[in-house]
């Protein structure tokens, strides 16, 4: 499988699908996600859960890492020429990536090379990633903010939590993991979890994206907690760019039901 990454890279076989992120209220088209994809070449689809981990085990994460971000950054630029709607596109970083110590250059780079302004991009990074290289992220954030680029604690929740995050970081916000939307119907604990981090999300004025929504249950459960922003399959999945293109030029994703 190392090999068939190093030759995915050069044979091009990666791909970026699109995932929407929505406004719950008036079902208007936030941001996308943007997720690796890669297409072997015997046709066959290979899940990012199987590659991911060996790209980061090798260092085979970084020129990934970086083709991502051009692509993504390149593909906003294109929709934003078009005339459309502008939307945040959100890049997953690895914590190879902070650790190398160059992401805020790279990035910087990338969008000059694009032309894409730094507010059409988002970062998002675990918070296991984050705890690898605390001091490295804290400065690196501080930056990335600087240059106006947003950033997000991704799967929220799950890992090292620490509140420490939200107060000592330059964040935009963070996005909740799906394990806390899963029974929400019938788990009064999640539900209050949730409904305490919507709340003490809005008065430290960060954004929250619930992922992993799935059903209309869900989304009434979220409503009725205050949640603004959501990513999941009741939505969309995610898209190849032909299909996330269509979503992206109309704004908004039309609210199931």
């Amino acid at each position: 499988m190392e090999n068939g990454l190093r030759r995915a890279l050069e044979r091009e076989e990666f791909a970026l699908y699109y995932q929407p992120q929505v406004e719950v209220k008036t079902g208007r088209l936030i941001g996308v996600e943007a997720l690796l994809r890669w297409r072997n070449e015997d046709g066959t689809v290979i899940s990012p859960g199987e590659f991911i981990p060996l790209a980061e085990e090798t260092g085979l994460i970084l020129p990934i890492g970086e083709w991502v971000l051009h692509k993504a950054c390149r593909q906003n630029r294109q929709w934003r020429d078009a005339g459309f709607p502008p939307v945040e596109i959100s890049v997953n970083i690895s914590a190879l990536q902070v650790a190398r110590g160059n992401l805020v250059s790279l990035v910087a780079g990338v969008l000059e090379k694009t032309g894409l302004e730094p507010s059409g991009l988002a970062v998002e990074i675990t918070e296991n990633s984050l705890m690898e290289n605390r001091d490295a992220a804290r400065e690196i954030f501080r930056a990335l903010d600087d240059m106006g680029v947003r950033i997000y604690i991704d799967d929220f929740g799950t890992g090292y939590s620490s509140l420490g995050y939200l107060k000592n970081f330059a964040l935009s916000g963070f996005k909740v993991d799906k394990s806390f939307v899963d029974g929400i119907a019938t788990c009064v604990r999640d539900a209050a979890i949730l409904e305490a981090m919507f709340g003490m999300a809005r008065s430290l004025e960060l954004d929250v994206v619930v992922e992993g929504v799935e059903n209309a249950v869900q989304l009434t459960v979220l409503k009725s907690l205050g949640c603004r922003f959501v990513q999941g399959f009741l939505y969309s999945t995610p898209l190849p760019p032909e299909m996330a293109t269509l979503y992206v030029k109309k704004g908004f994703v039309r609210p199931p039901g």
